[in-house]
């Protein structure tokens, strides 16, 4: 394969989402470390799983979101190998398949050591994965798109992956999972915000469109502010623990800069944060995950 080639595909897999995707698996596996019956097979399979989801949800808004006619020439946004013609169509339409198909193939060793909730939980990630830009009713273009990261990337994500290892779920996996959500809720809301003229021209009612741009950056200054009210009333409330909680609190610095740039930017300005939303999200549950091993020790 030409080194080209291999860039453009580099670009499809758009790997500064994948933070997204691992941050939050990486914290439900942390709240299990100290069981027993913890697995490292079962948390590395897991993580993979997130991650070829991950990817293939961006291929199929790759590839959608050009079949629909939404992504033109007008986009201001990243590079789309699709609508560039980078990628040809179908090659990108077979590579969302087949990453769909190998994270079922590796999520089956999840769903024997899990049970049933995990198999429905990889029904509706998959489902997930297809409907977000795609199907009948895309839930990208009728303002659920913010709704299903929280869900999936959030509350599925830590609360499956806690599940998977404790048989069972705590208050504190449910306030972690929802936290982390929030962050992929506002990740998801910056690329919507973004394209808000081109959307609105495509007819793809995002909940940015449906709100107006104004209301989408206060919306995003509470999506990366609510994680840290979630994780001090979960320390008040007795569910967390307080070095876990203060180490996650200094990233409150990098939400109060996203926030400020993402008020006083607009269209393509919007780019950058798109990532440095994902990183937060990272260093957020890296910082978090920290102090639960040092607390278990």
């Amino acid at each position: 394969m030409q080194s080209s080639s291999m860039q453009s595909w580099f670009m499809a897999i758009r790997p500064r989402t994948l933070p997204a995707a691992i941050g939050p698996l990486l914290v439900g596996n942390m709240l299990a470390i100290g069981l027993s019956q913890f697995s490292l097979l079962i948390a590395f399979t897991s993580m993979l799983c997130a991650v070829l989801l991950q990817i293939s949800v961006n291929l199929a808004n790759d590839y959608f979101d050009f079949k629909n006619g939404i992504d033109t020439d007008e986009r201001i946004g990243p590079v789309r190998v699709t609508q560039s013609g980078m990628i040809a169509p179908h090659h990108v339409r077979n590579a969302m398949i087949g990453c769909l198909l190998t994270a079922l193939i590796v999520g089956s060793l999840l769903i024997v050591h899990g049970g049933w909730p995990i198999a429905i939980l990889a029904a509706a990630s998959i489902l997930g994965a297809l409907c977000y830009s795609g199907g009948p009713y895309p839930l990208a273009s009728h303002g659920l798109g913010e709704i299903a990261a929280f869900v999936f990337f959030g509350l599925v994500a830590v609360v499956g992956s806690y599940y998977l290892q404790a048989g069972t779920t705590t208050m504190t996996s449910w306030l972690l999972g929802s936290a982390i959500g929030f962050f992929n809720a506002a990740i998801m809301l910056v690329n919507n915000t973004r394209d808000i003229t081109t959307d609105t021209k495509a007819g793809k009612n995002t909940l940015a469109v449906r709100i107006g741009e104004a209301q989408a950056k206060v919306l995003y200054q509470s999506f990366v502010y609510l994680p840290f009210g979630i994780i001090i009333a979960g320390f008040l409330l007795g569910s967390l623990d307080g070095l876990p909680v203060l180490l996650a609190g200094v990233s409150l610095v990098i939400a109060r800069n996203l926030s400020r740039e993402f008020h006083n930017n607009s269209g393509e300005a919007l780019n950058p944060i798109l990532g440095q939303t994902a990183k937060l999200c990272m260093i957020f549950s890296i910082l978090f995950s920290v102090g639960l091993f040092i607390t278990l020790r």
